[in-house]
């Protein structure tokens, strides 16, 4: 499937390319696909291709000197890319305590939705999410997928701190923090892992277009898996689709 781009120069080494605005699967496939067909065809001409939910930045090495000719070598790119080609995604099954004593917002979350705080915990682990995009902080996965039944607004007043790990909801996300940050999310669990870490070659193990599902874990998983992770001896779960 292919859609109708918007091609426009963002800068004097970029040009963004926008599809419809709107969070659908089919649009992410066929950005991502688009993302890989541009790396390997201009992997000298450029220095990377950044993503978002429907649009990507393409940023030169160099100032562009003819913009014209740059969006029509693109979208040659985008029409003669091969049907076949595949993205090689993961399931990533990422543990998370939702004990109250972990979940800040948890019990309040639940009685602004009408929910049992068993009810919150069985909608959020039962669904599989998919990563959009990494953003706002390193390694900050963007998810889609979350049930209709718990959407509920960013809240009005930020959070100073919110803890490394916390896993939360804002709107019709969700998404776990990183490092330590403030945050408007409404948190409803932690995880234990740890989601970037500069020292590796590939600092998140997510990327767009891979998928998570959450598995409910007590408080003393949670402390055994921390202290495994912090020990390097922690092998995380994942499938590849």
């Amino acid at each position: 499937m292919k859609f109708e781009l918007q091609y426009k120069q963002y800068s004097e080494r970029t040009i963004l390319i926008n599809w419809p605005s709107q969070v659908d699967e089919k649009i992410l496939d066929d950005l991502l696909s688009f993302k890989k067909n541009i790396e390997t065809n201009h992997g000298k001409s450029i220095v990377e291709v950044i993503s978002s939910y429907n649009s990507l930045l393409v940023c030169y090495i160099s100032a562009i000197e003819n913009i014209y000719d740059s969006v029509l070598d693109l979208k040659s790119l985008y029409v003669t890319r091969s049907k076949s080609e595949r993205l090689a995604n993961r399931l990533w099954k990422i543990p998370v305590c939702y004990a109250t004593s972990m979940a800040a917002d948890l019990q309040q979350f639940s009685i602004e939705k009408s929910l049992t705080i068993d009810q919150v915990i069985a909608l959020h682990s039962a669904t599989i999410y998919t990563v959009y995009f990494i953003g706002f902080l390193p390694g900050f996965l963007y998810l889609g997928g979350l049930d209709d039944k718990l959407y509920l607004p960013r809240k009005s007043t930020p959070t100073l701190k919110v803890k490394k790990g916390s896993v939360a909801i804002g709107g019709n996300q969700t998404g776990i923090y990183p490092i330590d940050s403030p945050g408007g999310w409404h948190v409803i669990g932690s995880c234990p892992l740890s989601f970037f870490d500069p020292k590796f070659d590939t600092p998140c193990f997510a990327k767009p277009g891979d998928k998570i599902q959450f598995l409910s874990i007590d408080k003393n998983k949670y402390n055994d898996i921390g202290a495994r992770v912090l020990e390097g001896a922690y092998e995380l779960e994942s499938i590849l689709l």
